[in-house]
């Protein structure tokens, strides 16, 4: 006795279903109705793949007019298909079989896990690195002024040191870069800007060569020019390399690609004014800023131990009641509390020092 099957059958001409009663009939399926049959080559029905709790439904081709068949109970349209010809069911691929393994699925989510951190730790900042060296230094400089207007008025003030100690500074750094960099054309462009801030003793570098300092930072290191020098080369060395844009790229990446699968792109968009404000760089970012602040400082005849005596200074203030009453000011992303610690840093312009 030929097997049959109980489905919902739609002629592909309107969209009422009939309930038929499916059976095969020498290489056709029979496909019986109120009404009237019909009968299918079954070398033109389009067997869905075996999954577990999705309906199943059966296309017909085209030149066999069309139409589709829909059936509710799962065990018995399996049931059905298994006992069709072996040339008349659709040959079941790895991919088919590893859905129906709880290992495979098991195996293919730990897979998904390991590509997503591989992207996201090796990926993401190579991809970064292609995206900058196609991108256009006046790109740079419109996102500064975009980080700018992000952070003035929120975080910083209008300076109240005098404006001859801020020149005496801008002087001495123009000519600590001159002597890091004999050759104009290798110069990187860069404009100082004092300012009052709820940041604390900091400076930080913004896409394009602005380079913000702060009062407090110029309080802290009173007496000790060549400090504030020494964190100034720290900060050229972000701009030389471009940092602060390449972690804009790889955090724009990522919150593309997942834009990509929650469907919101706008909110990337309107988060990047928030994100330039706050976006702290990597650990191997910072040592690449910190080994050109070794560099340039001794181009100027200064000793790295400058560096020291800064990290000194912002520990002690971070813990004295100033700076716990700062708290979350305190720990912007573009902050120095954000960097990698202390003791390794200090380190390591001890040793460059020697």
């Amino acid at each position: 006795m030929n097997p049959t099957l109980e489905a919902n059958y739609f002629d592909g001409r309107t969209a009422r279903a009939q309930r038929a009663r499916v059976s095969v009939v020498g290489g056709e399926l029979r496909i019986e109705f109120t009404g009237g049959e019909r009968r299918v080559p079954l070398v033109d029905v389009q067997w869905p793949e075996r999954q577990r709790h999705s309906p199943r439904i059966a296309h017909f081709a085209a030149r066999a007019g069309g139409g589709s068949l829909h059936g509710d109970d799962t065990l018995s349209w399996d049931a059905f298909v298994r006992g069709l010809p072996a040339a008349a069911r659709a040959r079941e691929g790895w991919v088919v079989r590893v859905q129906q393994s709880w290992r495979g699925t098991l195996v293919a989510a730990a897979l998904l896990v390991a590509v997503g951190v591989g992207g996201y730790l090796w990926g993401v900042p190579l991809a970064a690195r292609g995206v900058l060296a196609v991108t256009p230094l006046e790109a740079d400089a419109a996102v500064g002024r975009l980080a700018l207007e992000g952070v003035e008025g929120r975080w910083l003030q209008p300076s109240k040191v005098a404006p001859a100690d801020r020149e005496r500074l801008a002087a001495a750094f123009a000519r600590l870069v001159e002597a890091a960099f004999p050759d104009p054309r290798t110069r990187p462009a860069y404009a100082l800007r004092f300012h009052a801030s709820r940041i604390g003793p900091n400076a930080f570098a913004l896409p394009g060569g602005t380079i913000v300092v702060t009062d407090e930072l110029l309080q802290l290191t009173e007496g000790r020019d060549d400090v504030v020098l020494g964190v100034l080369a720290h900060e050229l060395g972000h701009v030389r390399a471009r940092h602060g844009m390449r972690m804009l790229v790889q955090v724009s990446l990522i919150g593309a690609a997942t834009s990509v699968a929650l469907g919101d792109f706008s909110s990337v968009l309107a988060g990047v004014p928030a994100l330039l404000g706050q976006m702290a760089y990597s650990r191997d970012a910072e040592r690449e800023a910190d080994a050109e602040s070794v560099r340039l400082l001794r181009a100027a005849g200064l000793s790295p131990a400058v560096m020291v005596e800064f990290f000194e200074r912002a520990r002690a203030w971070r813990q004295s009641p100033a700076g716990r009453k700062h708290g979350a000011d305190a720990d912007l992303g573009i902050a120095f509390s954000s960097h990698p610690a202390d003791a390794e840093r200090i380190a390591y312009f001890r040793d460059a020092a020697r």
